[in-house]
């Protein structure tokens, strides 16, 4: 087939997965979740386990090694079948410490070591690089069978091409669908429904040849089972201990490859999946493997001597001139490798965003995490580079390798890799006594011998290791040689270095946590880990607060996104009966808005970052009873007191701030009854005073005019006092008539910017606004709501005291409700001052430069209370702030058109 052909065949295969992609985002944004959180979706993404390796690879390793393939499908098999209790320990963990990667649960048990994460990560990415060069020698293969030796149209000059040209393919899916959500905590739901698609799809093709294999090509199982007989597959000689040891890899590897932990852990929406999970995902994996065996065997029996076993599933149908069943068979292997790197890669790049860049980048920062800065920006950027870089990684192996080894070999170092991190695993979520020291010790000293005695090797001799350090030994010394650790020979080159690699990482693991003692926030942790299922009270990582919630705030905005962090503040206001944006910063709120933060960044980087801001991070003699089991009873009675003593203590504050808002507008309504006084005998005493000039009949004509003027306008002054008096008034009383219509709200804000230029009109002002957000209908009474937007857009005129003062208007829908959000860049309004704004004696400022009795943001309240709506403060926006929310339509008149 041309290659041009087959590319766009590729092309429109991506374009379809990107639709299927898309689709489903749309729709979770929506909160139309429905059937993406289903059991069968949940499972098929588990599909990710199945790479090219087991699309390709397996058939060659049958013709190869006979039922040795089985050994990848059983491992899986008995994880999900036998240790269904330890995966959904697994999971509840990960859902209640906000487990992001499989790095961040190490780094999460030990205390929130960064240091671990580091390790991890480094760990991950070294053993995911041959994996991710399988995935690109496999696609490389099938594009050199698959395409014709003298294509019609373009073709890419060598293999390197294509597999350079995969590689940014790759990478440009991945970041689009990978790194539009932040909170890697949250589910990915585009890429899971794609990944979900080619499980299917990938299935469907390999099921279609082996049938072709059977019935197409053999007479049936009789004729296959006598090929089998026949061929060198029947002779193959059962190697006990290499079974055991490639069933406990595969095994391992369900529980520490980063994809896998993505979709096991992170992208689970519900601990009950795992029950379909624990039967479904097992048939998947022995349906994939039913056809491996008979389409190896006729492969061998029909095709060339010498052709490549790993692509049996691609040769069988091209040689009997089935090009549409190869084509198929082609994009179920493309399928397979694909969405394993996609699902790798968003793993990897947040396991290198959160343990390294971001710690990295806080470290250099001045100020660290108190200084201003777009947290959330670096972030997403680091992740994109991040998810180029692993692609490059996986693609300087594959040429350094030169790609000729069988892909079922490349697949093997990569699970003993990350087998490394299981000794840390098991003992986190078992054993409270297991230190951060010896986690890190362990990882290390595994993570050594497995590139020594496998990965470094793997290149072959003259790569990375000399031909003498290979045959001879470092320095000569023999029992150092990579196959012959410690003198013993004559074990598989696998085995060796898994047995090893473990058996060292096992030993320091266990023997270093003997040895040291937990910290505080580690045995807390373990505690955590060890008992996720108990319902009690989880101790404390915080013993105090002390920290500002403003600054909090703005520390959160940076890495949350304004939206949601505000949102979550509110939220945690309002649980404390508060009803703004900043509530008080207890210990329980600080744990949650680390919790929070940790789905972003991780819990290493969210614990440094609010310690920059807390007190209290050492752990107090309370939390360490918390983690004391034989003190049990000691513990519940003096986490009962503690919480009435908070209670008492918290009820002491809000008694303290009402008691100084009261005193504030006492000093307030002071001030207004004097300028009431004020504004109200200024003209009545000009008025009084001109009309008796009035009454002089020799009075010259000019002058009658002029003084009429002035009474005129000090009546039209008094007027406007009195009119806002009993504006308030009614509003108060809830006997407003409202004119509810149909309006745009750009046509309102550009009405109420107009308006408000009289307003200081000598200054510069530059709005900045997105007008296209800002088209759309609300029904309302526009001119109450205009009369809101023109008092904040003229306050925002007359006392923002930038150099160039700018007001930023911002427009967002989500649900039935509009937000709008006036931000100038000022120096803001001081936060004893923020409580106050909306009462009836409040003013921003002096009198002299207020120039009016304070009734404006009171006015602008009610005005909001009969629209359904609110106006509050925004603090932490780094200049005054106020947000403006109403329903785009009232509830009245949804009631009068339901009632009509």
């Amino acid at each position: 087939m041309p290659f041009n052909i087959l590319v766009g065949v590729c092309l429109t295969y991506v374009i379809l997965l990107f639709g299927i992609a898309f689709a489903a985002e749309r729709r979770a944004r929506r909160g139309r979740i429905g059937w993406l959180r289903s059991p069968m979706v949940y499972t098929l993404s588990l599909s990710i386990y199945c790479t090219a390796w087991t699309f390709y690879g397996a058939v060659g390793y049958a013709a190869r090694s006979g039922l040795e393939f089985v050994t990848i499908y059983l491992g899986p098999t008995l994880v999900f079948v036998g240790w269904w209790l330890v995966l959904r320990k697994l999971v509840r963990i990960g859902r209640t410490q906000r487990i992001t990667s499989i790095a961040d649960l190490i780094s999460s048990r030990f205390g929130k070591s960064n240091l671990l994460g580091v390790v991890v990560t480094v760990i991950a990415v070294v053993a995911a690089t041959p994996y991710i060069a399988l995935q690109l020698q496999s696609v490389t293969l099938s594009f050199g069978v698959f395409a014709s030796d003298r294509p019609e149209g373009w073709a890419l000059p060598n293999v390197n091409g294509t597999a350079i040209w995969l590689a940014g393919g790759l990478a440009v899916f991945t970041i689009l669908f990978g790194t539009r959500n932040l909170d890697a905590n949250e589910r990915h739901h585009g890429v899971v429904m794609a990944i979900a698609v080619e499980a299917v799809v990938k299935l469907v093709a390999l099921l279609a040849v082996g049938i072709f294999a059977v019935w197409g090509v053999a007479d049936g199982w009789q004729d296959v089972s006598a090929r089998i007989d026949a061929s060198p597959i029947a002779d193959w000689p059962l190697m006990p201990g290499r079974w055991i040891g490639l069933t406990f890899l595969a095994g391992t590897a369900v529980l520490t490859l980063p994809r896998i932990f993505q979709v096991l852990v992170v992208e689970n929406a519900d601990e009950r999946h795992l029950a379909t999970a624990s039967w479904a995902f097992p048939l998947y994996l022995m349906l994939m493997s039913l056809f491996v065996v008979p389409i190896a065997v006729v492969g061998l029996s029909v095709l060339p001597e010498g052709s490549n076993p790993d692509l049996f599933v691609l040769t069988l149908p091209l040689a009997m001139g089935q090009e549409q069943l190869a084509m198929l068979a082609f994009l179920g292997g493309f399928s397979s490798a694909t969405s394993m790197v996609i699902v790798a890669a968003i793993a990897l790049a947040t396991m290198v965003s959160n343990h390294i860049v971001t710690p990295l980048w806080l470290y250099l920062r001045q100020g660290g995490a108190r200084a201003p800065g777009d947290v959330r920006g670096l972030v997403l950027m680091s992740r994109r580079l991040s998810i180029a870089g692993i692609m490059a990684l996986g693609y300087a192996y594959y040429s350094l390798s030169g790609g000729s080894a069988a892909l079922a070999a490349i697949g093997l170092i990569s699970f003993a890799g990350v087998a490394q991190i299981l000794p840390a695993m098991i003992g986190g979520m078992f054993w409270r006594g297991a230190t951060g020291r010896g986690a890190a010790i362990g990882l290390t000293v595994g993570f050594l011998v497995w590139i020594y005695a496998l990965y470094l090797p793997s290149f072959g001799s003259g790569g990375l290791l000399s031909e003498a350090i290979l045959t001879k030994g470092p320095f000569g010394i023999g029992w150092l040689r990579p196959h012959a650790l410690f003198g013993i020979e004559g074990l598989d080159p696998l085995l060796h270095a898994v047995f090893w690699s473990l058996s060292l990482n096992t030993f320091c693991f266990i023997a270093v946590s003997l040895l040291t003692f937990p910290s505080p926030i580690e045995r807390m942790q373990g505690l955590a880990f060890v008992n996720v299922y108990e319902q009690g009270p989880a101790p404390r990582g915080w013993s105090r607060g002390g920290a500002e919630a403003e600054d909090l705030l703005v520390m959160a905005q940076g890495i949350l996104g304004a939206h949601e962090a505000q949102e979550f503040f509110q939220k945690e206001a309002a649980a404390q009966g508060k009803a703004d944006f900043l509530p008080e910063t207890t210990p329980d709120f600080i744990e949650r808005l680390e919790r929070r933060l940790a789905g972003t960044v991780g819990a290493a980087t969210a614990h440094a970052m609010i310690a920059q801001f807390a007190v209290g991070a050492a752990v107090s003699a309370q939390d360490l009873m918390a983690v004391a089991s034989e003190a049990q009873q000691i513990l519940e009675y003096s986490i009962q007191l503690e919480a009435k003593s908070e209670e008492l203590a918290r009820a002491a504050r809000q008694l303290s701030e009402v008691n100084d808002k009261l005193r504030d507008l006492s000093v307030q309504k002071d001030a207004f009854l004097s300028q009431i006084s004020h504004e109200l005998r200024t003209p009545m005493t000009s008025i009084r005073a001109f009309s008796e000039i009035l009454m002089d009949p020799d009075l010259p004509g000019g002058m009658l005019q002029k003084y009429a003027e002035i009474i005129h306008e000090e009546t039209i002054r008094l007027t406007r006092l009195l009119d806002d008096l009993l504006d308030l008034s009614v509003l108060e009383a809830r006997k407003v008539q409202l004119n509810i219509k149909v309006a745009n709200l750009h046509d309102l804000l550009e009405r109420a910017v107009q308006s408000a230029s009289n307003t200081r009109p000598e200054r510069s002002f530059t709005y900045q606004r997105d007008l296209p957000m800002e088209h759309m209908p609300i029904i309302t009474d526009t001119d109450r709501l205009v009369q809101v937007f023109i008092n904040l857009i003229s306050n925002a005129r007359k006392y923002c005291d930038a150099a160039r003062p700018e007001l930023a208007i911002s427009v967002r829908k989500r649900g039935g409700r509009l937000t709008v959000d006036f931000i100038d860049n000022g120096s803001g309004i001081p936060k004893k001052a923020q409580r106050l704004i909306f009462e009836k004696f409040a003013r921003l400022t002096d009198t002299q430069r207020a120039g009016g009795a304070g009734l404006g943001l009171a006015i602008c309240r009610e005005i909001m209370v009969n629209l359904g709506g609110t106006i509050s403060y925004l603090p932490g926006q780094g200049g005054a702030a106020f947000r403006v929310s109403l329903p785009v339509r009232p509830e009245v008149q949804l009631r009068q058109q339901q009632a009509a």
